[in-house]
């Protein structure tokens, strides 16, 4: 236990640069008051004392802000930041290294007895507000986004962000941007179709989008596929995402005469 509590005490100086010494760290981090209570409450459920684990999760959650059922099984070196509003349900698992910020909830999604809640791996980082429900696993090192509810497993070393909790990769970042960049050649603002956006609306605009650059790639192979045969179609103009080259049709005339 007193070796534990040295890690926690630890790894608040490796992730919050505002913490300037042991004493004000074990005086006033309700993070670390928090875990120290549970990890006697979860001691006493173990042993059997069921309701007095209860009474020390309720009074951890008066002190602190910070609700944790003392049958949830917490790792080595767990930082809560800040913590007001943290809830951890009776089956999460949370591995080592895990850190989770306030507004946090590890919730379950059904009232049948056995494995609801979720089971972090090693290295989480839970952002503020967000809320992980049900019995899913988030692998070792995966980021999830402040307000983000995640409803589905998460591989590890995965970034998750919206609602709901979405993959943020380069594939998706570079059709977004396209999408910004068809929009605004088009005249409207881009940034109020966010594909994180749950917004119907939103959604049929950026599908619009993606229609319309197929459709300038496919027009774009035609005209291609004619010019190698002889037909010049140079005098419909396409607008491509790198901007309208419109042919100046009287100057080709005039330069085709002289």
């Amino acid at each position: 236990m007193l070796d534990h509590l040295k890690e926690d005490i630890a790894c608040v100086f490796d992730r919050d640069p505002a913490a300037q010494s042991v004493f004000e760290v074990i005086t006033t981090y309700p993070g670390v008051h928090a875990i120290l209570i549970h990890r006697l409450s979860h001691a006493c459920w173990k042993s059997g004392f069921k309701w007095l684990a209860r009474f020390m999760s309720f009074l951890n959650r008066w002190l602190t802000g910070i609700e944790i059922h003392p049958g949830a099984l917490i790792g080595r070196r767990f930082f809560i930041d800040h913590g007001m509003g943290v809830v951890i349900g009776e089956t999460a698992v949370i591995g080592d290294d895990c850190t989770l910020y306030h507004g946090v909830t590890l919730g379950g999604t059904s009232w049948n007895k056995g494995k609801r809640h979720p089971t972090l791996h090693d290295g989480v980082v839970i952002g503020a507000g967000a809320k992980v429900l049900g019995p899913i696993e988030i692998g070792a090192g995966a980021r999830v986004g402040s307000n983000s509810v995640v409803l589905k497993a998460v591989p590890a070393g995965a970034t998750v962000v919206g609602i709901p909790a979405h993959i943020v990769d380069g594939k998706k970042k570079a059709e977004q941007a396209e999408r910004h960049a068809l929009a605004n050649k088009m005249g409207f603002d881009a940034y109020g179709t966010s594909s994180d956006m749950p917004d119907p609306i939103a959604n049929a605009i950026n599908r619009m989008l993606d229609h319309i650059n197929a459709q300038d790639q496919q027009i774009g192979l035609m005209q291609k596929a004619l010019a190698e045969r002889g037909i010049d179609c140079s005098n419909t103009p396409v607008c491509t995402l790198e901007g309208c080259e419109i042919a100046d049709s009287d100057a080709k005339l005039a330069k085709q005469e002289a």
